[in-house]
C-alpha cells in the first residue's frame, strides 16, 4: 500500500526533467495540502470531543435528575391516597363527636356510611375486598384459620370470615382468614374422617 509520501516520492523521481523549482514547489504545495488537511481533522477532533464532554455532563444530570425524582416519588408517591383518606377521617371525627348520643342504631347507620367511603376511596385506588363467605375454599386467595363440621355447608366450604381479604390491582395483599366446614361422619356417638382405610 502506497502512502503519500510514497506517491510524492515517485511523482519527484519522474518528473527529474523538470527543473528543480518546480519540484520543490510541488512538494511545498503538496505538504500545504496536508497541513490544512492535518489542521481541519485537529479541529474536528477538538470539535468531537467537546461534544462528547457536553454528553457526559447532560448524561450525568440527567442521572442526578432521575435519583431526584425517584426519591421525591418515594417520598410524595402516596400523597394522593392520603388526600383521599382525609375525608375518611373528617366523617370519623363527626361519627365520634355525635357517639355520645344515645341514638344506637343513628351510630351504627354512621359508621356503615364511614366504612362504604373508606372501601369506595381505597377501591379507586386499586383495593378491592374479597368475598369469601359461602365460596368454595380455595389457598390462593384464603388461609384456613379453624375447620368445623356444619349441616348447612359442603365440605371445604367457607362457614365464617374472621378478616376479610383484599387485592391491589388484582394481587393479593392480604389473605382472607376464614373458617372451613370438614364434614365428619357419627360412628357410635364419636365423630370421625370420611377417609376409608384408617
Amino acid at each position: 500500500m502506497k502512502t503519500k509520501k510514497d506517491h510524492i516520492d515517485k511523482k519527484i523521481k519522474v518528473d527529474t526533467s523538470e527543473p528543480v523549482d518546480v519540484v520543490e514547489e510541488a512538494a511545498d504545495t503538496e505538504t500545504e495540502n496536508l497541513k490544512e488537511a492535518l489542521e481541519a481533522k485537529e479541529k474536528e477532533a477538538k470539535e468531537n470531543y467537546d461534544r462528547y464532554l457536553r454528553t457526559v455532563a447532560e448524561l450525568d444530570n440527567y442521572k442526578k435528575r432521575a435519583a431526584r425524582d425517584k426519591a421525591d416519588i418515594l417520598k410524595y408517591g402516596k400523597e394522593d391516597l392520603v388526600k383521599d383518606i382525609l375525608p375518611f377521617l373528617d366523617s370519623l371525627d363527626r361519627a365520634l363527636t355525635h357517639a355520645d348520643s344515645n341514638d344506637a342504631q343513628a351510630f351504627k347507620s354512621g359508621i356503615t356510611l364511614i366504612q362504604d367511603q373508606l372501601l369506595g376511596c381505597l377501591k379507586k385506588h386499586g383495593v378491592e375486598r374479597i368475598e369469601s363467605a359461602g365460596l368454595d375454599f380455595d389457598p390462593n386467595f384464603h388461609e384456613a384459620l379453624m375447620q368445623m363440621d356444619s349441616a348447612d355447608h359442603q365440605n371445604n366450604q367457607i362457614v365464617s370470615e374472621m378478616e376479610k381479604g383484599y387485592l391491589l390491582n388484582g394481587r393479593l395483599i392480604r389473605p382472607s382468614r376464614v373458617c372451613v366446614c370438614k364434614k365428619t361422619t357419627e360412628n357410635n356417638g364419636c365423630a370421625i374422617n370420611d377417609t376409608k382405610g384408617e
